[in-house]
């Protein structure tokens, strides 16, 4: 593993092999000089056939010890493809309708509006639907939602999200729809410490107006679970891999399996045993052909890598990680993915990238795309 790294993080002025496997392709989302841009995985992606819509956070650049962006002037943006993400156009969140106030989301105090109560049911068979689920806070929250009948191009809201019981709901988007009234969320709460997190299963079945917990998913861990990413496998089976940190600092992807729509969870094998430095948030995708596929990143200070499992036995095990992405100097500050399949069966994988470890090379970050044809790697 450490001559892989080496080796990858040297060569970051080429990235020839990459270029030349036509198994994947690389594109960029949304760049500018100067600007900061970064985790899609605390938004949503949404697809309408080849339109797509993906959210992401955008600032102002600022060195400092961790992220590299200035607080005071993030905001919400999405980006919308109409040609399955080979060109994208960027809209600003808070001018389509999303006014709430969050912690990346800076909307002065004149301009922000409270979350309410929802008190007209949601659609979630509407076909052009879109629902997101924001914190404000990273660990106790409060989390709202909002939810489009345009396909993102404007936003109903912020709706609050009771706290169900816990200690404070700090959530990103992963939900199931079921039902025009019926919806599974997976959301991420904090602890009974108070500290950042554990996963509750939820659901609404009103429209989203009440919501019940159903269960937790796994035993409360001395660390944190979050982040999950979940689908659903048959009409009783769901599935969800979680981004998880064990006390002793190791980085992991875990993942359980319930028999019973949500009720009760068995923990299945890790998909990742390692995602490196900070850990990364799961992608996970039930392709048209029943085969699953899992999009993650291994993050690292010397050379970050872009990384993709599929598994044939709905996620009891999962073949060898494939690298897509990891000869071009990103260091750890890169990755949440989200991932959709397009209508030619390839696959697209949204993240945040950079080129912090090449000189030569513009380090601010960016969000990325690859392209990935399933069918290269022997998966039909």
């Amino acid at each position: 593993m450490l001559v892989l790294i080496i080796n990858t993080y040297g060569c970051c002025s080429t990235n020839n092999e990459e270029a030349a496997d036509n198994r994947f392709q690389h594109g960029t989302v949304y760049y500018q000089d100067g600007r900061f841009a970064a985790w899609p995985a605390n938004h949503g992606i949404w697809q309408w056939g080849e339109e797509i819509l993906v959210g992401f956070v955008e600032a102002s650049h600022k060195e400092r010890g961790s992220h590299t962006y200035d607080i005071n002037t993030a905001r919400d943006k999405y980006a919308r493809s109409k040609d399955g993400g080979l060109t994208w156009v960027i809209e600003d969140a808070f001018s389509n309708g999303q006014s709430g106030w969050r912690f990346n989301h800076q909307i002065s105090d004149d301009k922000a509006e409270e979350p309410a109560e929802l008190e007209e049911s949601i659609d979630f068979t509407h076909p052009d639907l879109a629902l997101t689920f924001l914190r404000a806070t990273n660990v106790t929250g409060p989390s709202h939602l909002y939810y489009s009948y345009d396909r993102g191009n404007s936003w109903k809201g912020p709706y609050l999200i009771p706290d169900l019981d816990t200690e404070g709901v700090a959530t990103r988007t992963d939900y199931i729809i079921d039902g025009k009234d019926e919806l599974i969320s997976f959301f991420t709460v904090a602890k009974s410490d108070g500290q950042e997190g554990r996963v509750a299963c939820a659901i609404t079945r009103d429209g989203g107006i009440n919501w019940e917990r159903l269960s937790w998913v796994g035993p409360e861990p001395e660390r944190f679970d979050i982040m999950p990413s979940s689908i659903r496998l048959s009409g009783s089976e769901l599935l969800t891999v979680i981004r998880t940190r064990k006390v002793n600092g190791q980085n992991l992807l875990t993942s359980y399996l319930s028999t019973d729509n949500g009720k009760t969870w068995e923990r299945l094998n890790n998909p990742a045993n390692d995602t490196g430095s900070g850990g990364s948030p799961p992608a996970l995708l039930k392709m048209d052909n029943g085969i699953l596929a899992l999009a993650y990143i291994f993050r690292s200070q010397f050379g970050s890598r872009l990384n993709l499992r599929f598994s044939t036995d709905d996620g009891r095990s999962w073949r060898d990680e494939i690298v897509l992405r990891g000869s071009d100097g990103a260091n750890w500050d890169v990755g949440y993915p989200r991932m959709v399949q397009r209508q030619d069966g390839k696959l697209l994988i949204i993240y945040y990238w950079n080129h912090g470890g090449c000189p030569e090379r513009t380090p601010y970050r960016y969000i990325a795309s690859t392209i990935v044809d399933p069918a290269g790697f022997g998966i039909w």
